[in-house]
């Protein structure tokens, strides 16, 4: 299996189980190791005080590309510092995409940039995003735990990942 389409199956198998993502409209228009675009259209009921999209808004869509992109190894990564800065404003019925891409990525610690565009394909936000990656390879991952040999008859409590058949992630799904 192509590292490729593992990553498809991870983020495929993540966002089914995103109740808030799905919520929000969000369309995943790309994904692969360590990259991913994502795109949605700002509704009404998104709106804050001033007619224009709530910051949480722009900032939701953002997460959620970090998220897929981060996560795409097959290690589940969890965000331990994100920012955000808005540079223009959303409007009801604007469509935004975020393309998020891998930095720096270590055993434990990943960086991602995201950038936040409009329909005209002007920038509307930038986030950056840090994450820890677990030792633990995700309940949506395609790989599965197991203890690492250290010596004869001796297994370490750290843990790796390793590769599983579709036919049994369909079983434990």
């Amino acid at each position: 299996m192509s590292k490729e389409s593992i990553a498809d199956k991870v983020v495929s198998k993540m966002y089914n189980h995103d109740g808030f993502s799905q919520w929000l409209g969000i369309e995943r228009l790309h994904v692969s190791e360590g990259t991913c675009t994502l795109r949605m259209t700002v509704r009404k009921d998104m709106l804050n005080g001033f007619g224009m999209a709530h910051g949480g808004i722009t900032y939701s869509l953002a997460d959620s590309a970090l998220a897929l992109a981060s996560n795409s190894h097959g290690r589940m990564s969890v965000s331990v510092e994100t920012n955000i800065s808005h540079t223009k404003s959303v409007k009801e019925g604007d469509v935004i995409t975020a393309v998020a891409e891998q930095l720096s990525l270590t055993d434990k610690i990943g960086v991602y940039h995201v950038t936040v565009k409009n329909q005209a394909d002007e920038i509307v936000a930038l986030f950056k995003g840090t994450v820890y990656r677990t030792p633990r390879c995700g309940k949506f991952s395609l790989l599965s735990q197991k203890s690492v040999p250290i010596a004869k008859g001796i297994r370490s409590q750290n843990s790796i990942c390793e590769m599983v058949s579709l036919k049994n992630l369909t079983r434990r799904a």
